[in-house]
């Protein structure tokens, strides 16, 4: 199905003017406004000691005004969509993009709100080269069989698009500039820079570097404002989780480093770490290098 034009990321006239970024939660109004709704990764938590970064999984919202694009919809896009109804964030069109099709970055979308809503739109899009999912509407609907789930995907109220867009690049993309690479996971998974107005953002949800540091990662993230890079294992932890399809801290600073970015945020964290093990490595690789912080859900950062 074709795409309609409000189904962008961003709205048009996107203005930049400085990023800052807060661990908690900003009432002032702000341009353009990232916000983490899942930060865990592989399965969510709930106990006690994790709730100072999070156990929803990954989720993460654009704000620009009244206007919202999310990537990936792990158990923290039920938060995301408490907040555009909350708000009163009244978005006809909303496009969900995902970075790939593993339960984590896909299990929180029957608990979307505004999908239950028959006047929203909701666009879900795969942008990148040879993906190894064919068939998007299959990869989303099959968690949502009626073995597993009560209500089927066009029961439930929205109308959905189902994009797949097979090219590495989509030039002036809605004002934007957006490019993806197929990074190293099981299954698959992408990559996304997004260039708006000479500010870069770059995301790397799922990513392994095996024994070096990937290039194809230094380059898409080369000079970014913002880098989202993964970071579920300690070198320790790595080691003896080849082939799991994730990155350690030091790789994540890494790639940082070499590619040149002013701020790194660290995702994915594994469900085992908490809180007070996330504090300590946050606090080292601050130490390594200074803009930088571990994710957690509901941080907010702003331009």
């Amino acid at each position: 199905m074709a795409a309609d034009h409000e189904t962008s990321i961003f709205c048009l006239q996107v203005h930049f003017y400085y990023i800052t970024i807060a661990p908690t939660h900003l009432s002032i109004p702000m341009e353009l406004k990232i916000k983490f709704y899942g930060t865990r990764g592989s399965i969510p938590v709930c106990e006690p000691q994790f709730q100072q970064f999070g156990g929803n999984t990954t989720c993460i919202g654009f704000y620009h005004h009244d206007r919202i694009g999310i990537f990936d919809a792990g158990t923290g896009v039920r938060a995301a969509g408490k907040d555009i109804l909350e708000n009163d964030i009244y978005q006809k069109n909303i496009t969900i993009v995902f970075t790939h099709f593993h339960w984590d970055h896909i299990q929180g979308l029957p608990f979307f709100p505004p999908a239950y809503a028959s006047d929203r739109v909701i666009s879900l899009l795969a942008l990148g080269e040879s993906r190894i999912t064919r068939n998007l509407e299959k990869a989303i609907t099959q968690q949502m069989g009626e073995e597993y789930f009560p209500i089927a995907l066009n029961k439930m109220g929205a109308r959905f698009n189902f994009l797949m867009v097979n090219r590495k690049n989509i030039p002036n993309f809605y004002q934007t500039q957006t490019s993806s690479i197929k990074l190293n996971h099981p299954g698959g998974c992408f990559g996304y820079r997004i260039e708006v107005e000479g500010r870069l953002i770059v995301i790397c949800t799922d990513v392994e570097h095996t024994d070096t540091i990937d290039p194809k990662v230094v380059e898409i993230a080369k000079d970014a404002d913002l880098l989202i890079h993964d970071a579920q294992y300690t070198d320790e932890e790595l080691a003896s989780h080849k082939g799991w399809g994730h990155s350690s801290f030091n790789q994540a600073i890494e790639v940082a480093e070499m590619a040149g970015v002013k701020q790194l945020a660290m995702t994915h964290h594994d469900p085992h770490h908490d809180d007070e093990f996330l504090k300590a490595i946050e606090k080292k690789c601050q130490d390594r290098f200074k803009d930088c912080l571990l994710a957690r859900d509901g941080m907010e950062i702003s331009f």
